[in-house]
């Protein structure tokens, strides 16, 4: 049986500079990856390509067997997507923002309603759900995003920093979700956080110049007595560095 989340060969070039190359792994139901990599390792990249926010190069990616290249709308169904920064209206109120992408997503009436209503729930928003987004803090901000990733159940989750901005209470909470919802989903998060990897992972993807250096469980990266730490600075300090911002808007 196919993984739920497959990349193949994924490869991003702007201009003259590689961002991602040649990377593959699948992830499998049961399975929650952390994807790890110092700032410009492509790790951002790579998240937009699997999620079809970006066209890749080479390469492709696959959503319960969607490939998000040639059927991009289906892919898209299967996905929970929380990109960096997670974007809203900020106008909207939290629940009449989850009530839009509800509709987006094609639900109506009562359905949407218990949808919205179990997105606050998992991301304890019910206290903030009538106030403007563009009033909230930037961990209630992030759990909005969350929320809108998890509205409609997706078998397969990508999700860009998810604890960005919380407090520790909030970053507790959020990775006791990602645990409930292991068992059934495929999840892969982009984090630099190690401890986060530790808490919550069962594998670890390193990436460093775009490209992947090691793929094994966490456990076993530190087995030899080394910290998670020490093993991530050791592969990826010799990685070429990321381009000058005048480079990559040029590209």
């Amino acid at each position: 049986m196919a993984a739920l989340i497959e990349i193949e060969r994924l490869t991003k070039r702007f201009g003259s500079f590689t961002a991602v190359d040649d990377v593959s792994f699948a992830v499998d139901r049961g399975e929650v990856l952390g994807f790890l990599g110092p700032n410009g390792a492509g790790k951002s990249t790579t998240m937009r390509m699997i999620a079809g926010f970006m066209p890749p190069t080479a390469g492709t990616a696959r959503i319960c067997g969607a490939d998000v290249v040639d059927r991009p709308v289906e892919a898209k169904r299967h996905l929970g997507y929380l990109p960096e920064g997670a974007p809203t209206y900020p106008e909207m109120t939290v629940a009449g923002f989850l009530r839009f992408v509800a509709r987006i997503r094609g639900y109506r009436g009562g359905e949407a309603a218990d949808r919205v209503a179990q997105a606050m729930r998992l991301t304890q928003l019910e206290g903030v759900r009538l106030q403007p987004i563009e009033t909230l803090s930037k961990g209630f901000k992030r759990r909005v995003g969350l929320a809108q990733a998890l509205l409609h159940d997706p078998p397969a989750l990508v999700l860009d920093e998810p604890t960005d901005g919380l407090d520790p209470n909030q970053k507790h909470e959020v990775r006791a979700l990602i645990r409930r919802m292991a068992p059934e989903k495929a999840i892969i998060i982009s984090t630099h956080i190690l401890e986060e990897v530790d808490a919550v992972c069962t594998r670890a993807v390193i990436i460093a110049g775009g490209r992947v250096v090691v793929d094994a469980p966490p456990r076993q990266l530190a087995r030899d007595g080394r910290s998670l730490d020490e093993v991530f600075r050791e592969l990826t300090l010799g990685a070429p560095p990321a381009p000058a911002p005048e480079a990559m808007e040029a590209a």
